[in-house]
């Protein structure tokens, strides 16, 4: 799990304004990890996370597109039912709220693991702490009761048998 910049363009729902966006993104190499596009109405909002934050951002620039950068975790996701639920699960025992999710499968930037779901939380550092393999662990550690065993010495295990 990390964090990653994100750029979120809102355009006009009109053919032609995504692919012109996507080409212009592409004439500078930039690639991306992850992709959403929804409706909403007249307008459009594209979500993504490019490979190359300052090219990206000078391409909206040079277009006149407005955008806003916001850091989002990047969380890989295991390829198997429930992963996802699993990761929502974790963040709601923690009373952290999902904005919004999407998730990204495949591709030479993607996981072994099965794909990464990108997810704006509304409290970051602690989104990274709850997920961390050291945050699941403690969070172990502080479910199961400690149980001390006493010592007992072989002299005083063979006076009780007397």
């Amino acid at each position: 799990m990390r964090t990653a910049k994100q750029l979120s363009v809102s355009l006009v729902n009109k053919p032609g304004r995504l692919a012109s966006m996507l080409n212009a993104l592409a004439k500078k190499k930039v690639k991306f990890l992850a992709l959403c596009v929804m409706d909403s109405g007249n307008r459009g909002t594209v979500r993504f996370i490019p490979d190359n934050l300052e090219a990206a951002c000078q391409v909206l620039q040079e277009m006149n597109v407005p955008f806003e950068q916001s850091d989002v975790l990047v969380v890989e996701v295991a390829a198997q039912p429930g992963a996802f639920r699993r990761v929502c699960e974790r963040l709601a025992a923690e009373h952290l709220n999902i904005d919004y999710a999407y998730c990204s499968f495949g591709g030479e930037m993607g996981t072994k693991s099965g794909g990464l779901a990108v997810i704006r939380v509304n409290d970051l550092a602690k989104a990274q702490k709850v997920l961390s393999d050291n945050g699941q662990a403690a969070r172990r550690r502080a479910q199961l009761p400690v149980v001390k065993r006493p010592r007992t010495s072989k002299r005083a295990l063979m006076s009780l048998e007397d």
